[in-house]
This record gives C-alpha cells, structure tokens and sequence, in this order.
C-alpha cells in the first residue's frame, strides 16, 4: 500500500499502482530534496509568521476573532500553511534522525494545533471568513476559495496521518469534509468553487477514511463544473473582475470539453481530480475526455520546459500554439499542477508518454521554480528575458524575473516544498505484471511484488544501473523501463548481456525469472541537441534550443564573453555542440558549449523595417541574409540548464535563439 500522496482503494480502476515504498538516496533529486529538507521547508513556519499566515489563526482561535481582523491581501492565505504541513509531513515520511528532525516535528505539531484550535464548531475552517465583520461563508465562490483551502487541508491531513499515524488533523479534515458534504450537493448549494482542489483532496480522503460519500462528493464538483453555476463572474460590485466562464472551466462539462482553457493551475487541478474520480468509478467517458484534454495541452499549449500558461492576463491557457517566450507566464504552480495531471494519467493508462512529459516539467518548469540555495522563489517561469527587461525593477512583484525570497501570494513555495518532499512517490509504480520505472534517480523501489535499486549520474550521465533485489520465486517477472521519447539511442544489458526486446511505445519490458543481485544496466545516449519548434509557433518560428536527455538549456548574459548581447546572436545548426561537467558552478551542472554568429547592424536611416521581396532570406541558415548587418566573427557561447537560471546577478536569459542573423 503506498504511503505516499496518492494511495488507490483495492476497486481501483487503473493500469498501474503507485510503488508501495519508495526513496531517493541520491544523484540529482537527492540534492534537491537535501536542500528543501534542510533549507526551504524549516523556513516555512518563520515566513508564515511574518506574512500573518499563523496571526489569522490564533485570531480565528480566539475568544474574540472579530476584534483582531485579517491579516494579508487574499482570502486565501490559509492554504499556505495548510501546504506547508502537508509537505513537512512528508518530509517527516522519510524517517530522519537528528535534531533537524525533531524541530520539524514539534512545528509541525505546533502549527498543526493551530489550525485545530481556528476550526469552528461545526467543521468550518477558513480565518478570512471567520475574521471579517462583513464576510459571509460560501458567499464568493468565485474569488473566496473556500473550498480550495479546505481541499489543502484534507491533504495535509492525509499526509500528516499517513507520516505519523496520528489523527488529530485527520479529525479535523472529516468534520471539515462533512460540513462540505452537508453544504454543498443536489438540492442544496449547488455551485461550485471558482479554484479546483477540493476533488481531488475528496477523493483521497475516502481513500484513507473508506467513507464512500466523499468520493461521491468529489464526482459531483467533478460532473457541476461547465453547467453554469458561476457565469462569467462576480455581478456588478463584487471585487475581481468579469474573466468569463472559461477561466473557471464553467463553460462546458469536463467530459464534452475537448480543449484545456482559463487558469492553467485551476484547470490541471480540475482534471487531477477527475483523473482520481475516474480512477475509481472506472467512467469510461470521464477517462477519455481526460485523454483528450491533456492531448491537447501537450502537443499545442506547452512549452519546451514543460511549463503551461502563456498568458499574464488571468494567469491562463492561451490559443494553440500562442506560446511566446518572452511573455510565458508558466508559473510554478501550474508545472506542479500538470506533473499531478500527468503522473495519475500515467497510472490511469500505463502509457509512457505521460511520464515522458511529467519527467520534461520536472527538471525544467518546476526545478526552476525554487534556487539552487532553497531559499528564493520564482512565481512566473519565462523563457527569454531581454537585456533591458525592467520586470526586476520590482524586486517584490510575483511576476518579475527575479527570484524573491516570498511572494504577497506565496501559493508557490510551499507548492515546490511538497512535492519535492513527496518526490520519491511519483517514480516509479507495479502491476500484477511487476514494476516499472518511470523516471530515474537513485534510490530504492518496490511495488509489484517486487523491490529494485537504482544507481546513476542521471540527468548529467545516461547510465543506469537497476539491481533487482526482490522478484516472486519461479514465475516470470517483468521490469520496465521507460524510454524517453527523446532518446534516439539506448544500450540495456542484464548481466552483462545485450537484451533481445526492443521498447514498445516507450516501455522497455524485461521479463523473466529473476536471481537476487542480477544488475540490469540501461545507457541512454545524452548527445546535445538542437530542437526546433513547431512552425505554428509564431513566437519562436525560426529559431532553436539546445537540449541534453531532459534538460532543455538556456543562454544566460553571466556565461557570455564580455559586451555580447543575446539579442545579436544567432545558432549555427552545423556547429558542433560540446558538453562539459562543471562541479563548481551553480551547484555542479553540465554546460554546452558551441559557436554562434555575431552581427553589428547597419541602419541606412530612421526606419528599422527593409525590403523582403526576391533575395530575402530564407529563414533558415544563416549568413544567407544579413538584413543590413555586417558579419563578424564567431563568438563562443556557453548554455547552462534551464533550471539553473537567475541564480547569479541578473541579466539577460533566452532558451530560443534565432537560426539566422537578426534583421537589421
């Protein structure tokens, strides 16, 4: 049974289990993990203090919550510290010893009494609501995010039960649940909340309570969302704007929908939890408007680090293809809210592109998201950033390009500590057939009756070695592993010896009878690449990126040599692109190193447009068309990943560059 976020019931409809037990002991992930443990996660209770996150619910505790008022800019605030739990508590799953731990634990009971003590009488949880002289509950469905806080809460509870076996916040969780589920239903108040998570919390509440109802509950927010219930917003005089129905996903039902629009973290919120309400009704319908949808995201509305959202306006989707570099809002909740979206599909189907994309969103939309030193955030997640970009004038905004050590809406942070935290639980899963790896990092993993070690280097090394310590005993077994979809070549061994199968749809299957201690070795070729977009990308027709294995690199102004500027440059598709392991910079990364042609444009008068008739360039290779610039020599440029960006002083960043000479 896992003991990790998501635990399916034994009538669970889907291909593939979550591993029963799993860790990450090392290599890339471990040091990530390292540092949110002993950085960013122990930071928690401190930046909720001075943010007021924790005043609000001594407030709410008390005799008189009326006369303290509500401290902060969003009703919201309380799911903060209901993330932070969650991921403390998974950090606690971990089983470390020490002093660091200890703290951990006494906060996490600390602020876990909290919440408790802020909790009506009747199940209600929400200090905003509970603090405001003029606030009526379930009021403001659209802004008020009632149940989008009480959706973190049930999971930090779950999470909190499942680390410590203790049921005090679950208690809490279940008479907030059953307040929701007396509230909220045919022939009662039949909206929904304007923010998506309350379903996919639900359903993990029956899970580990068993209480049918909550699943039913879930089902229902599931099939209300796109009959109308919200409109296109607030009526005259209610605060925030008129978005329309599709920034809540009001404007059709889940299942007739054929394209993911509005908010992108609302929208992957929604279609986690249908993907966990289809888990366990096993609808037909619901599973495949589900396959639909994020078909749809990656193939027309995702960037090439995994990050989703386009636009800055209402934080959303935009048209397909509409995927500006520059103006990418890709914020770090919704990379977190796609690799949820992406890792139940996975388990849903057992297809291998869903981890494909989860494992791109990992090492680039999401690992961007937090410092390399744990203690600084990025909200928007852009792919260019100019050489005069005045977005980091305001050090404080969520949106600039410069990593703050807190946001005004702090929804990000304890989002990256939690799922850092839960890590280990989204690689690898078992079926009656045996287990399978879906991404790679070295630790151990059991599920399908059987249990693996994993050593490697990945992502800077493409071998991986997977020792199988376990198998069931005279019966064939079957190890999988997945190959990415970037991975022109591969090379897989079992003691030594080539294998005979090949990959089927992105599932290297190795079955047999297994000995204890036998080493399956898979080498991924990791050559650097350069990746092209689709043409219907306007933004970034004509141009290209540097990839290797799953990190996509950007060029940023630091690495450069003195004086060049991004914007003078273009790639050089022949010219050959080196890797090189650095383990002093930025915490240890592989560069790439390459040519690229510099121009100095020439401007014959005031007009910065020129003539594109006959003899103009054909967009392709450059140095056929200077456009008004004079060549100069080759510069030598150097791309780090992508993740790694903005963790020196600031300056100019881009992940496409043109393949031909800027236009004069």
């Amino acid at each position: 049974m896992s003991t990790g976020p998501i635990r399916l019931s034994q009538e669970a409809h889907t291909a593939l289990r979550p591993a029963t037990a799993a860790r990450i002991t090392g290599g890339f992930w471990a040091a990530r993990r390292r540092v949110n443990a002993e950085v960013s996660v122990p930071q928690g209770p401190h930046r909720l203090e001075r943010a007021g996150n924790l005043a609000n619910l001594r407030a709410a505790a008390s005799a008189a919550p009326a006369e303290s008022g509500f401290r902060g800019d969003f009703p919201f605030q309380d799911s903060d510290v209901h993330k932070w739990l969650e991921a403390a508590s998974w950090q606690l799953a971990d089983g470390g010893e020490g002093p660091a731990e200890e703290e951990l634990a006494r906060q996490v009971e600390r602020l876990a009494g909290l919440v408790t003590s802020a909790q009506a009488e009747d199940g209600y949880l929400q200090t905003y609501y509970q603090l405001g002289p003029d606030a009526r509950r379930w009021a403001e469905p659209h802004w008020g995010h009632e149940l989008y806080c009480a959706g973190h809460l049930l999971q930090a509870a779950v999470a909190h039960h499942r680390a410590t076996g203790a049921d005090g916040l679950l208690d809490v969780a279940v008479r907030c649940a059953d307040l929701v589920d007396a509230t909220f239903g045919p022939g009662r108040n039949e909206t929904v909340c304007g923010h998506p998570e309350i379903e996919t919390a639900l359903v993990e509440l029956y899970r580990e309570t068993g209480e049918r109802r909550y699943l039913d509950l879930a089902g229902y927010f599931v099939d209300r969302r796109g009959q109308g219930s919200l409109g296109d917003g607030p009526a005259d005089g209610s605060p925030g704007p008129r978005p329309g129905a599709p920034y809540w996903q009001d404007h059709i039902p889940v299942r007739e929908a054929t394209a993911v629009a509005g908010h992108a973290v609302r929208q992957l919120y929604l279609l986690a939890g249908a993907a966990d309400v289809a888990a366990e009704t096993g609808n037909a319908g619901l599973r495949d408007a589900l396959v639909r949808l994020w078909e749809d995201m990656a193939t027309t509305k995702t960037y090439l680090t995994g990050g989703v959202g386009s636009r800055h306006e209402l934080e959303s989707f935009g048209d397909a293809y509409e995927l500006p570099p520059d103006r990418a809002y890709a914020e770090t909740c919704a990379a977190i809210a796609a690799i949820h979206f992406g890792w139940r599909m996975a388990l849903l189907t057992g297809e291998a592109r869903y981890s494909d994309l989860v494992e791109r969103t990992l090492f680039n939309g999401f690992a961007s998201g937090v410092s390399i030193d744990g203690e600084r955030w990025l909200y928007v997640n852009p792919l260019q950033v100019r050489q005069d970009d005045d977005s980091r004038k305001d050090a404080t905004s969520d949106r600039s390009a410069h990593r703050t050590p807190w946001f005004r809406c702090a929804c990000c942070p304890p989002n990256v500590m939690r799922l850092l935290a839960s890590l280990p639980h989204y690689m690898a899963s078992g079926d009656a057939q045996g287990l399978q790896l879906h991404q790679y990092a070295s630790g151990s993993y059991e599920a399908g009756g059987g249990a693996v070690r994993v050593g490697t280097g990945y992502p800077w090394e493409g071998r991986i070695a997977v020792v199988v310590d376990t198998a069931p005993r005279d019966t064939d077994w079957t190890l999988s592993l997945r190959i990415p979809h970037w991975a022109t070549a591969y090379e897989a061994t079992v003691g030594g010896e080539p294998v005979a199968e090949r990959a089927d749809n992105g599932w290297l299957r190795l079955r047999r009878r297994w000995r204890p201690g036998e080493t399956v070795v898979l080498s991924l070729s990791l050559e650097p690449r350069l990746t092209r977009p689709d043409p219907r990308a306007d933004g970034v027709r004509g141009c290209a990126a540097i990839e290797r294995g799953p990190l996509v690199y950007c060029l940023e102004q630091p690495d450069q040599p003195a004086g060049l500027r991004l914007d003078d440059i273009a790639l050089d598709p022949d010219a050959t692109l080196s890797a090189e392991h650095r383990p002093e910079l930025l915490g240890g990364v592989t560069v790439i190193t390459s040519l690229a042609l510099r121009h100095a444009v020439v401007r014959d008068g005031w007009w910065p447009y020129r003539d594109g008739g006959a003899g103009s360039a054909d967009g392709v290779r450059p140095g056929v068309d200077t456009g008004g610039a004079e060549a100069l020599d080759p510069v030598p440029v150097t791309a780090i990943p992508y993740y790694a960006w903005a963790n020196r002083e600031p300056g100019a960043m881009r992940v496409w560059t043109p393949l031909q000479p800027p236009a004069g």
